[in-house]
């Protein structure tokens, strides 16, 4: 089967991601973007924080192995919407680790230095509809092209950045239950399915 444009530049995008070592204690880690992250045409991509160190670095698949990953094929389901359907990545692509090996919040020159990849990926995507799952995707984005989005503020209400719809959502980790819970999240996801339902952003 031949490739279409839009694949050979996500290969493109994948050798130079799977080069990359800017970050010092990302290397040696698994660059998670590949063809298993999703569908290049779809027109929905969301973006996570950073691999988990049980999850996508192991399996090299976002939000898949961990707590975070069960709980997101939960909000994908409240969304009526399949892994096959959408795109997945992270405004890290590689699993930031602290001293004693767990999983790390990742440091702004992370998200800077990872930021030049996202911004290609949308650009090779072009999504109609991008869902950020926590502050630092929102981040991630800011560093692409500055924006005024709050999460705690704008979640789930759809916002224009760069001739894209941003919906805000929380990270579905442990850690961002304490913020919002998962059957408030859940909530959130149905609205996402409403709206995909209804072609408008």
């Amino acid at each position: 089967m031949l490739q279409t444009n839009k694949e050979r530049k996500f290969e493109i995008l994948v050798d130079n991601v799977n080069r990359c070592n800017l970050c010092m204690r990302m290397q040696g880690r698994t660059r998670v973007l590949s063809k298993r992250n999703g569908d290049v045409n779809s027109k929905v991509i969301f973006i996570g924080e950073a691999p988990g160190r049980l999850g996508a670095d192991q399996t090299g698949v976002p939000f898949y192995g961990d707590k975070a990953g069960q709980n997101f094929e939960r909000l994908l389901i409240a969304a009526g919407l399949t892994r096959s359907e959408v795109f997945i990545t992270n405004a890290v692509l590689c699993n930031p680790r602290d001293a004693k090996g767990n999983n790390s919040v990742p440091t702004k020159e992370e998200v800077r230095n990872c930021s030049f990849h996202l911004s290609i990926l949308l650009d090779v995507i072009q999504p109609d509809l991008i869902v950020t799952l926590g502050q630092c995707a929102l981040r991630a984005l800011y560093m692409i092209e500055p924006h005024q989005i709050e999460l705690r503020q704008s979640v789930g209400k759809p916002v224009k950045w760069r001739g894209y719809a941003i919906l805000p959502m929380y990270h579905p980790g442990p850690r961002a239950a304490i913020h919002r819970s998962i059957a408030d999240q859940k909530k959130d996801f149905s609205f996402l399915g409403e709206i995909l339902g209804q072609g408008g952003f």
